[in-house]
């Protein structure tokens, strides 16, 4: 039963500052200073003794964390010991050196203070070379006791989340409460008889002044110190700080450590005036500390929802929300603080006086009841109102901004997925919560209603440490800032370079903090990235197949694996299409093939990971591979190589995104080049996919791989009589006063040649764009047919001018033509 009470503990921040600030045994203490100091090490006997003190087995009442810490530290002290003593071995044997060899038997025998130096060295060296054998065995015992610590405190945990108590719904579960009453209230009122007298002795005569100075102190630092500091934070920011994002996510990341400051201490003040003349003893210590651990959790929640909602200054605020949304979730972060410190602090009054495990069972349903409907409430709000700014709050933001000195915000992006997965967690984890209480399983609902709070306050840090990393790197590097544009203009750097300098250390910073929220997401649960999924299986039946073992656990593992790894590649890809390669020169296609590969690469390392963790090694997936080989080779071998064709095109790039080709009878922009196929979209905006090895096997007319212009190009036949030079300087004309007709190279009216009474005119322009011949051509055609007409001059009557109707194909072109029908050889003029 006791096992059940100590899984329910207090939140995890709690349950981690409390490891941190227990004091290590005295083996650590000692070996831990330095030993330059000559610090004298416990001795082996020391170590042993104090190793074989903790249990190879856990009770139900034994702190495991405690006992872990013990033997890390018996440990560390045996290591430092095994150092010592090896580096006073090699003096001894250096010094032994020295005296040189013992002399051998019948020879001339040493002096005798060489001999009695040799054999005092001796002994001293049979001595420390016991002590370093004894370390070393210490230190290997103290490994091994504490890997088996921690299976025992993994399987209690497992144990203790899986008991079953009285339903609070019960009268079972009320009688207990009842019956363990009056027991819990005289323990409770003994440590009610020590806070008294603590206060008594305060406020004697001699320590009355301090004692109220401190209480007023506090309450004026908690009340009157956030206020003012809030005020002092909202003038300089604008005045000390660069204009910019920077300026909105340093205010609230300044903001919320004003706040854990200012509360934590006025706390410890107030403990400080209340602390006089050894009034205190070890209840009334702990108490202390614990209610000041707490008053700073509540103090960083309340600090830390304060700066991201920003409800009164809009303009400040980073996420992307609404006035009144922001209005409606103000109170949450002071609800869920106030309810979770105080949680905190009965589970530590509790401790402290030993109250029975009614009572604490009692505490955590409630704290899990609480905590469940707040959360609901909020989900409520989110999920009802929009999550970017709406209309009518876009006035009363703008008119904040010079109030404020902060630049207007962008519109608000989407809603990212992963706060809709958050959301959609959170709401399951809350009616989880409500049901477990309901039968029974308190240890695990007060455990997941703990992680669903550290689950938030984690995510909401790591949401402002994105952000001001990224407005860092933004402010410091990139061209934009000041500093970026110092070093632009000062040592010459290419604008381009300091951009990409800024998103790329902006995504190692955010790596970074990804790793490090993800071990603080794991601290409830122990320190091994592998304790949850170890803790959080209860099925230890595996089913195996031929050589490979199919357990949940490895089940669990590939899955989270591959949602993980497709997860994290869908952001990489989305992170260089849309922050990376804008800031350099790639072209779009080299862009797109790159992501392409990466998405392609990347899956496949995910998928041989997750395969890799149901135990299928990489020589049982050859051996697969080969033998599909032959169904490969019969079957799928136009799969292949449209797959082959595809890596190449990828590769070589011969055809990219954005080019304009003609295969065949097929001619378009190509919108994406994929591993199988390629999509080209048409004229008419339609869409074909033509198979990838189409343009490796066949010949393929890339218009625009080397960037080369469009050309325009007429013929255009007249009568023998006509004024050549006249209509020359009409065609002449209508190209250059074109405005889509380029200047360099310049167009030419030439007279190719006269067959059979006809003047064939020949008229080049280019275009920047080969797309854009068509139009330009068929602009010229109207212009000089209306040049000809005014000027009384026509084009050669025996053949009609027989202009083809658009298709692609001509368009594409560089070569576009007017043709003429010629007449057959002998054929009248």
């Amino acid at each position: 039963m006791l096992c059940l009470a100590g899984a329910m503990g207090t939140a995890a921040t709690t349950a981690n500052a409390q490891g941190q600030t227990k004091a290590a045994p005295a083996a650590a203490t000692t070996a831990s200073k330095p030993a330059a100091a000559e610090v004298p090490l416990p001795t082996v006997d020391e170590l042993r003794r104090q190793l074989d003190a903790i249990p190879q087995k856990l009770g139900e009442e034994d702190d495991g964390r405690k006992l872990l810490s013990d033997v890390n530290a018996i440990g560390k002290a045996a290591e430092q010991l095994t150092t010592r003593r090896t580096e006073e071995l090699a003096d001894i044997d250096s010094r032994l050196s020295g005296l040189g060899p013992a002399p051998e038997k019948g020879a001339t025998p040493d002096a005798p203070d060489v001999a009695e130096q040799r054999a005092s060295l001796g002994k001293q060296r049979a001595v420390v070379d016991g002590d370093l054998k004894l370390a070393r065995l210490i230190s290997v015992d103290a490994e091994q006791r504490g890997t088996e610590l921690l299976r025992q405190r993994r399987e209690q945990f497992q144990a203790a989340l899986t008991t079953r108590t009285d339903s609070p719904l019960g009268s079972t579960f009320w009688r207990a409460l009842r019956n363990a009453a009056p027991g819990d209230l005289a323990r409770l009122q003994l440590l009610g008889n020590d806070l008294r007298d603590a206060t008594a002795v305060a406020l004697a005569p001699e320590h009355r002044s301090v004692f109220w100075l401190s209480l007023i102190g506090a309450v004026l630092l908690a009340v009157a110190g956030t206020w003012l500091a809030e005020r002092v934070l909202v003038r300089l920011a604008p005045a000390r700080l660069p204009a910019g994002r920077l300026r909105r996510s340093l205010l609230a990341s300044t903001s919320v450590l004003v706040y854990v400051l200012i509360i934590g201490m006025a706390a410890q003040l107030a403990w400080t005036g209340l602390e006089v003349d050894g009034n205190f003893n070890d209840r009334l210590r702990a108490l202390a500390q614990a209610t000041v651990r707490q008053a700073v959790f509540a103090a960083f929640i309340v600090g830390l929802g304060h700066a991201l909602l920003a409800r009164k200054r809009s303009s400040w605020r980073l996420p992307g929300l609404s006035d009144e949304l922001a209005r409606r979730l103000s109170p949450y972060p002071w609800s869920v603080a106030i309810v979770a410190s105080a949680s905190g602090v009965v589970n530590e009054v509790n401790g402290i006086v030993g109250a029975s495990l009614a009572a604490e069972v009692t505490v955590h349903a409630a704290t899990a009841l609480l905590l469940s409907a707040i959360v609901a409430l909020a989900l409520r709000h989110l999920r009802a109102s929009p999550g970017g700014p709406v209309a009518a709050d876009a006035a009363q933001q703008d008119a904040s901004h010079a109030a404020d000195g902060a630049a207007p915000p962008a519109d608000a992006p989407p809603r990212p997925i992963w706060v809709g997965l958050l959301v959609a967690a959170a709401g399951v984890a809350t009616l989880a919560t409500v049901l477990l209480v309901v039968f029974g399983y308190v240890a695990l609902a007060g455990t997941l209603t703990r992680q669903m709070l550290w689950t938030g306050v984690v995510f909401a840090t790591t949401y402002l440490l994105f952000q001001l990393a990224d407005d860092v790197c933004e402010a410091v590097l990139s061209s934009k800032g000041g500093f970026g544009e110092r070093l632009h203009k000062g040592l010459g750097l290419d604008a381009k370079l300091l951009d990409q300098a800024s998103v790329l250390v902006s995504g190692v910073l955010r790596v970074a903090l990804f790793f490090y929220m993800v071990i603080a997401l794991m601290a409830p649960f122990g320190t091994g990235f592998d304790e949850v999924f170890r803790r959080g299986s209860t099925v230890d039946h595996s089913l195996k197949v031929g050589d490979i073992t199919l357990a949940p656990q490895a089940l669990l593992t590939a899955l989270a694996v591959v949602v993980a790894g497709l997860l994290m590649i869908r952001v990489l890809k989305r992170w260089l299409s849309d922050r990376y390669f804008p800031n350099t020169s790639l072209e779009p296609g080299m862009r797109s093939s790159i992501v392409t590969l990466l998405g392609y690469v990347g899956g496949v390392l995910v998928i041989a990971v997750a395969l890799a963790g149901l135990g299928i090694s990489v020589e049982r997936i050859a051996w697969v591979a080969s033998a599909l080989s032959v169904g490969i080779g019969f079957g799928l071998q136009a799969i292949v190589q449209n797959f082959i064709s595809g890596l190449i095109l990828l590769a070589e790039r011969p055809v990219k995104v954005g080019d304009w080709v003609v295969l065949g009878e097929t001619e378009g922009d190509v919108r994406r080049v994929n591993v199988r196929a390629t999509e080209i979209q048409l004229g008419d905006r339609s869409t074909v996919i033509v198979p990838n090895s189409e343009f490796i096997t066949k010949t393929v007319r890339n218009m625009t791989l080397a960037g080369a212009p469009g050309r325009v190009l007429l013929r255009l036949p007249a009568p023998l009589d006509t004024d050549a030079a006249r209509m020359r300087d009409l065609i002449l004309k209508a190209f250059e006063e074109h405005e889509g007709v380029l200047d360099n190279p310049e167009p030419i009216v030439q007279l190719e040649g006269i067959l059979n009474g006809t003047l064939t005119f020949l008229a080049i322009g280019y275009v920047s764009n080969p797309r854009n011949a068509g139009g330009v051509r068929s602009d010229l055609l109207f212009t000089i047919l209306a040049a000809l007409r005014d000027a009384g001059l026509a084009l050669s009557p025996p053949a009609t001018t027989a202009v083809a109707p658009y298709a692609p194909v001509a368009a594409a072109g560089p070569l576009s033509t007017v043709s003429v029908p010629q007449p057959q050889q002998g054929a009248p003029g």
